[in-house]
């Protein structure tokens, strides 16, 4: 799913999105494997729709 198709906001705040996308990078020890890459642009896009959400809502 791209970025351009996902709903305006998140129902987890971008800090919250931020702390497993920390997380899952101490887990991994610094390299993602194939399904990690994959968890990991899902949470970025997650986390990009909280950020968006948060401007829309200042707006």
């Amino acid at each position: 799913m791209s970025p351009d198709s996902m709903p305006l906001g998140s129902l987890r705040s971008a800090a919250e999105v931020n702390e497993q996308i920390r997380a899952l990078w101490l887990r991994a020890g610094g390299s993602l494997s194939a399904q990690e890459r994959a968890e990991y642009e899902l949470l970025v896009v997650e986390w990009a729709a909280a950020i968006r959400g948060k401007i829309i809502k200042a707006a």
